[in-house]
């Protein structure tokens, strides 16, 4: 695996960069690709709650409502139900029709598997493969979605992001890149923050009967309140957000140049003798290396210093 661009190699030495080799306990920030991550994610992150009660918001909110709705369907699938329907309302409602399976999976699988598919696009963001096979993975969903008995909305939705994410393929492979990579970290931050703040109006701030939390609360947690699985749910779409970032920081880190993925996740987290403090955390100047990268880029005519493996 690739964790370096192209342009960070030629400019290997002006950037300040060595040449590191595996260390089983640490790992390093922020290079290039790594400062990159942080201003986007945190871009973002602030577009999303800027524009959280606005029309400009409403399509992608819209599809945070096909996730939740579509892991409800994995999570039937997954123990053996059948799927009957899957329908997405305008006012940011939906209904998953299914008969068997496992309720006490599927009923929370739709907060909780909104969550989790944010932070997986996150982390599959940080190279080029990688946000293709997301995005390959995310327009098949869709497709799919469409042979269970969708409603008109769902439609247009599912067809209107399918042909948004072919043409952003088709400029990342042809014309510019790496803007499938900034496409598929745009839905994992947004749809998780989306998740974030749905988990808390609909569960937290108040007790809606008919809500996944009431019907969790009644039929897989007795002991636990609405309120009480909503906050739950909280903790883990915040979690999962978290995971996601820190994840795809090891991953575009100096250490993981050379090694793969798990050998990466394993340098990462070392259970056994873990300090955060003790970590090679270098944001000092990090700011100014992004301007001088930029500045670089546009003399050198390069796109953008992300990872392209």
């Amino acid at each position: 695996m690739t964790q370096y661009d192209d342009y960070y190699h030629a400019n290997n030495n002006y950037y300040g960069g060595g040449g590191g080799g595996y260390d089983n306990e640490k790992w390093s920030c922020c290079n290039d690709s790594q400062t990159l991550f942080i201003l986007l994610y945190i871009a973002f992150a602030a577009l999303a709650v800027i524009t959280w009660n606005t029309l400009l918001s409403k399509p992608i909110r819209l599809m945070a409502v096909f996730i939740h709705e579509w892991s409800h369907a994995i999570a039937c699938w997954a123990t053996c139900g059948e799927v009957r329907s899957i329908e997405v309302y305008e006012n940011e409602g939906g209904v998953t029709t299914f008969k068997g399976g496992c309720r006490s999976l599927i009923i929370p699988a739709g907060y909780i598997g909104c969550g989790f598919y944010a932070m997986i696009f996150v982390i599959l963001s940080g190279g080029r493969l990688t946000a293709a096979v997301a995005c390959a993975l995310f327009t098949l969903s869709m497709f799919l979605a469409l042979c269970y008995s969708p409603n008109q909305l769902l439609v247009f939705l599912c067809l209107g992001y399918s042909i948004i994410n072919i043409a952003v393929c088709v400029v990342e492979f042809y014309l510019y890149s790496p803007i499938l990579q900034f496409l598929i970290l745009y839905y994992g931050v947004t749809i998780g923050i989306f998740a974030i703040a749905d988990i808390h109006e609909d569960t937290v701030v108040r007790e809606v009967e008919g809500s996944d939390a009431y019907a969790c609360s009644t039929e897989v947690c007795p002991a636990c309140s609405p309120r009480c699985v909503g906050v739950q749910w909280v903790v883990l779409a915040v979690l999962f957000q978290l995971i996601a970032i820190w994840i795809a920081l090891v991953e575009m880190s100096e250490e993981c140049e050379t090694l793969g993925w798990f050998e990466c996740l394993n340098l990462s987290v070392d259970f056994d003798d873990f300090n955060l403090f003790t970590r090679n955390w270098q944001f000092q100047g990090w700011w100014e290396q992004a301007q001088e990268t930029i500045t670089q880029m546009r003399e050198d005519g390069i796109t953008a210093p992300w990872n392209q493996g």
